[in-house]
């Protein structure tokens, strides 16, 4: 074995670690044994649109394997209610727990059954880890105990009189209750052992902010950005467009509550503003979908649509300067304002003209249309400094920046939330920036860095500056990998009544992945392995009658419609993709009702198998990406068994 200068400073620091021959061996033996252990679960969500009941549920069922297990478990010795109620008590332990009390007749016997059925369930979805992984994720407090009972007993003989008097123990000191609901997190907490959410937190539903609390507490996930995640990230930044859109947003789908609540945004100054330049027009086109009918229903209509219509001009205005600013963005087809014709109300759009259906502007000067006005910049001065001072805001965008980006690879998936931009004739599309042309892999790192310069970027440096303009790029731009489309179509949606208007061309990448070959030089530019590598991405809602599957199974696009405003297109609720040691499982899922009704009515999200691959052989933790680093770590270990053995190296006895 060649040992170099360079490795022998290394291995040095290496010797710290492991002092000598004894340690160094011991741990290749069991680097070596954890190499031949089952892969992890690996759990695939995408679209979660601020839907956090769905989402929370999807989390704690684990997209249905903890039921699966459950079943495998004890299909021939407890009943399918029990087993039903049994998931109900893992998903949701402190509430069920409340309603069994209440109507259970021998609570003792409850819990020493319910005690034995949650070991051998841990056993069974642990089995697959070292002791020491499962140490690290179990509650501390009952760390000892909860090791004994899945590992204790010298001798078979002894173990079921071993583990019965523990679980005596825990009934007769009250700790029941508790113990059952730090096994149940436990259970849920294994069953997936990476998540990955494939963008677009936010937006739509009402508690984008509530998942972000969830994800935060995660053990262990990626996040890979998408375009409403970047809007929120760039609002954070401060950017007065990003900013513009998700207030519209908000108000579009009556969703004030994750800014006001959630965050602590007040709006009272588009309010102000927006109520009383708008008090005369009805802005039909404007109202919002109100899902919440009460008696503030017909007021709270009317005052959104007037909010919904105010902050749009300021959107439209403010987006036409950026675009202005950064003819690099080749973006000039949004910007409409200059080709209305204000004594006609029509709008000339790729050379034909339109009747508008709104024709009040009070607030847009013909000769200089994309000019605020004073009243107009205060009131996004005002909601700016919100957006920046907001304490929660401001620590979710930090975790989405530290788990996050906009594309990762992963046991040898690549991992993204919209497309690639392609050509028609499959190529990678050259993507101008101020500075150079790039494509490919490059623009999606060129991407990335731009935007971590305009959050974390030196305050008044032209380099932060460009990087919170380019959010908004990100958002809704041609060739943004996040957008997908060639163009975004809120004004013609929300001023022209000819639907032909608003259709959102598709980027070619969208038909082009049903080629193996597009496939291949996708995954090859980006590292991976050519003919095995796979394509996960979410962002397209799959419409009914169409697949989630292209390219031979080569492609997952995973947006199945959390967001309840896409599910009847879809026709059904969202998907779930489980990668674990026997391949891939693809599951839809039908619409959650509610977590009181979970639990109540013991009524789980139902889901449909859409695809599976079976193998003949288990999947290894040596063949994942983890499975490498380790390996690095053992033939490093090696180096340092052999120096210490030939004299390169001191033992530190």
């Amino acid at each position: 074995m060649q040992i170099s200068e360079s490795d022998l400073k290394y291995l040095e620091l290496l010797s710290d670690s492991y002092r000598t021959i004894g340690e160094a061996s011991t741990e290749i033996i069991n680097l070596m044994a954890i190499q031949n252990l089952p892969k992890g679960t690996e759990h695939f969500i995408s679209d979660i649109h601020g839907e956090y009941e769905s989402f929370l549920h999807i989390l704690k069922n684990a997209s249905g394997v903890i039921k699966l297990k459950i079943d495998e478990l004890f299909q021939d010795t407890v009943s399918e209610a029990e087993r039903k109620s049994l998931a109900t008590l893992i998903y949701y332990p402190e509430q069920k727990l409340e309603i069994i009390k209440q109507t259970e007749p021998n609570l003792e016997d409850f819990y020493r059954k319910t005690l034995c059925r949650l070991i051998e369930l841990c056993k069974k979805v642990t089995f697959k880890y070292t002791r020491s992984h499962v140490r690290k994720q179990t509650p501390k407090e009952y760390g000892y105990i909860i090791e004994e009972l899945l590992y204790g007993a010298p001798s078979h003989e002894n173990k079921t009189k071993y583990q019965e008097s523990i679980i005596d123990s825990i009934i007769e000191i009250s700790a029941a209750d508790d113990f059952i609901i730090k096994m149940s997190e436990l259970i849920s907490r294994v069953s997936v052992n990476r998540l990955h959410i494939l963008g677009d937190i936010y937006d739509r539903g009402p508690g984008g902010d509530i998942v972000m609390d969830a994800l935060m507490k995660h053990h262990s996930l990626d996040i890979q950005w998408g375009n409403h995640d970047i809007l929120w990230m760039g609002g954070a930044a401060g950017n007065m467009s990003c900013i513009a859109n998700i207030i519209r947003i908000c108000t579009r789908y009556d969703n004030l509550h994750t800014l006001e609540v959630g965050y602590g945004i007040s709006i009272r100054p588009l309010v102000t503003f927006a109520l009383s330049t708008y008090a005369d027009d009805t802005c039909p086109n404007f109202k919002p979908k109100v899902s919440k009918k009460d008696a503030l229903y017909a007021s709270d209509v009317n005052s959104l649509a007037k909010i919904n219509k105010a902050i749009a001009i300021i959107q439209f205005k403010l987006e036409g300067q950026l675009i202005e600013k950064h003819t690099c963005y080749e973006m000039d087809a949004l910007r409409l304002l200059h080709k209305i014709d204000y004594k006609n109300f029509t709008v000339e759009i790729d050379g034909k003209v339109y009747e508008l259906n709104n024709k009040y502007f009070p607030t847009i000067d013909p000769e200089d249309p994309y000019k605020l006005t004073e009243t107009e910049e205060a009131v996004m001065e005002r909601l700016t400094a919100a957006f920046l001072e907001s304490e929660t805001l401001q620590k979710h965008v930090q975790f989405l920046f530290s788990k996050g980006s906009i594309y990762s690879t992963y046991n040898d998936n690549l991992l993204f939330h919209g497309c690639i931009p392609l050509e028609s004739s499959g190529e990678f599309s050259e993507v101008k920036t101020s500075d150079r042309v790039v494509k490919g892999k490059e623009w999606f790192d060129y991407a990335e860095r731009i935007v971590r310069q305009g959050y974390f970027g030196e305050e008044g440096s032209k380099e932060k500056e460009r990087g919170i303009d380019f959010f908004w790029y990100l958002w809704c731009g041609y060739k943004s990998p996040l957008f997908g489309k060639k163009k975004i179509t809120t004004f013609e949606r929300c001023f022209i009544d000819d639907e032909s208007t608003w259709h959102e061309a598709k980027n070619p990448y969208y038909s082009l992945i049903n080629n193996e070959k597009i496939v291949d030089k996708i995954v090859e530019e980006f590292g991976l392995t050519k003919g095995v590598a796979r394509i996960i991405n979410g962002h397209m809602p799959v419409n009914k009658g169409t697949s989630p599957l292209h390219a031979g199974g080569r492609v997952f696009v995973i947006d199945g419609g959390f967001a309840k405003p896409y599910q009847k297109k879809t026709g059904i609720a969202g998907y779930s993709l489980i990668y674990n040691s026997y391949g891939f499982i693809l599951a839809s899922h039908e619409p959650f009702e509610s977590a009181h009704i979970a639990v109540e009515q013991e009524k789980d999200i139902h889901s449909t198998m859409v695809a599976k691959e079976d193998i003949t052989e288990r999947i290894l933790i040596k063949s994942t990406d983890t499975g490498k680093m380790i390996q690095e770590k053992i033939d490093n270990l090696k180096k340092l068994l052999y120096s210490y053995r030939n004299g390169l190296i001191k033992e530190k006895i």
